[in-house]
């Protein structure tokens, strides 16, 4: 699959960094079995990636070894309190998986490279970093 290559180039070339990877959980209408793959993806790639489950705010902060996701049925999603975690952590980069409807601060300062993994056929525009289509 194209963007299984895609991360494993991205993370390959970022061995020596601090890598999270986000996930919107402010709803269950995803492709949980696909975002099942993704997590498995890192955690075989890069076992030492933080899990960060959000919606509108951090929800847990986990190993991403074998962990358990829980969605919500509200739909409100904000990045805010992840982008502030990833720059008080100093993570690198992150990577969100999420249908890119949330909401942050415009004064949000992100120091993180982010890549937006977009689990859906249509690729919305992201506010800044690089959108990846992952369906």
């Amino acid at each position: 699959m194209r963007w299984q290559r895609s991360l494993m180039d991205l993370l390959k070339s970022r061995k020596d960094k601090k890598i999270a990877l986000a996930i919107d959980t402010s709803t269950n209408q995803v492709r949980s079995i696909l975002i099942n793959n993704i997590i498995k993806f890192f955690g075989e790639m890069v076992p030492e990636t933080q899990l960060v489950q959000a919606d509108f705010k951090i929800r847990s902060i986990t190993s991403i070894q074998n962990p358990t996701i829980k969605y919500y049925t509200h739909g409100k999603s904000s990045y805010t309190e992840v982008l502030e975690w990833a720059d008080q952590e100093k993570i690198d980069t992150l990577f969100y998986i999420t249908d890119v409807t949330g909401y942050f601060y415009d004064e949000l300062d992100v120091k993180a490279e982010v890549f937006w993994l977009i689990p859906d056929d249509y690729l919305p525009k992201v506010p800044f970093g690089k959108a990846i289509k992952v369906a």
